[in-house]
């Protein structure tokens, strides 16, 4: 039954969103300070460890919600509670606010207005941009978010509840990206101390879980987009040495939507992109560069992959239900 979890999680999250630094994102934080405190020894086993509880603790905690409601009480709480986990772990809203911000500031051509949402949203400097360039960077930064937020969610949601694992694949994820981020931050912050053991192991670990999802993204993309020239930005890209799973998925959006974005939506330690280089072919270099029109394009791409991923997934439950 993860259809109907997936979709009334999605239209709970529509109707709802979690607002940004709420009760139960906040618990997560204060969890994952807990465990860097604690177990952050400076050694790679402690990193180890220290990941192991911070991500481990409450998805083995979800699971067993779930197995207890499902067994000792009803299917259909079993159902709920991962339809709530689930939309707990999804940030569709959370991201599009601040996309809706900056594309209104730009159909109202307060270009300052936009370079100053851009900055504070990604805490980057983009005085010196070109208007194209800025339109390229909302354009990166939304796409990522949405392959974090929502596809990979989703994606390793919808494999572990095959295997009646319930929501524990969406609180693995979503605590997976976060603390490779959040710990890269508070050690280049300076907010708390975290070894060099921890970052590494989480990142490792960050682009292990991320490598199904990003493919995932990338193929829907490329089915509901220009797939010849998606496949193609995906297959350039991922010759090239130090190919990462965000620079894949960024290879793919400008093939599906013939753009050509200049580089990568993250910094070098910001997300899981890492020290990728270019994400694009020489040839992509001939595609337009991003324009505004190319915002709504985005949009339409993002939501035609989440209806057919929801479709998808509705048929073959069907197909199980029906054999």
């Amino acid at each position: 039954m993860s259809f109907i979890s997936v979709l009334f999680a999605l239209l709970l999250e529509q109707a709802r969103p979690l607002a940004r630094g709420n009760p139960i994102h906040a618990s997560m934080r204060a969890w994952v300070r807990w465990c860097t405190r604690n177990f952050d020894a400076g050694k790679p086993m402690h990193g180890w460890l220290a990941w192991g509880f911070a991500v481990g603790g409450p998805s083995v905690a979800a699971l067993a919600i779930y197995w207890l409601l499902g067994v000792y009480l009803a299917w259909p709480l079993a159902v709920i509670w991962s339809a709530f986990v689930l939309y707990a772990s999804l940030g569709f809203r959370q991201f599009s606010f601040h996309f809706t911000q900056i594309r209104d500031a730009l159909a109202n051509g307060d270009e300052a207005q936009a370079r100053v949402l851009l900055a504070n949203w990604q805490q980057i400097d983009v005085q010196e941009l070109p208007p194209n360039e800025i339109v390229g960077k909302v354009i990166e930064f939304s796409v990522l978010a949405a392959h974090r937020h929502v596809f990979g969610v989703l994606a390793w949601f919808s494999v572990l509840a095959a295997f009646g694992l319930g929501p524990t694949g969406a609180v693995v994820y979503r605590l997976a990206e976060f603390v490779a981020r959040y710990w890269r931050h508070q050690s280049e912050a300076h907010h708390q101390p975290v070894s060099t053991a921890l970052q590494r192991n989480s990142q490792a670990i960050w682009n292990l879980i991320d490598w199904l999802p990003a493919r995932i993204t990338a193929i829907g993309f490329a089915v509901v987009g220009n797939f010849e020239e998606a496949i193609d930005g995906w297959r350039t890209y991922a010759q090239q040495p130090g190919a990462t799973q965000d620079g894949l998925v960024l290879a793919a959006t400008a093939g599906a939507v013939n753009i050509h974005l200049p580089g990568l939506g993250a910094q070098p330690g910001r997300g899981a992109m890492g020290q990728g280089g270019s994400v694009f072919s020489d040839a992509a270099t001939t595609r337009p560069l991003p324009e505004l029109p190319h915002l709504a394009i985005v949009v339409g791409l993002v939501w035609r992959t989440v209806v057919m991923w929801i479709v998808l997934l509705a048929l073959l439950t069907l197909a199980r239900l029906l054999g």
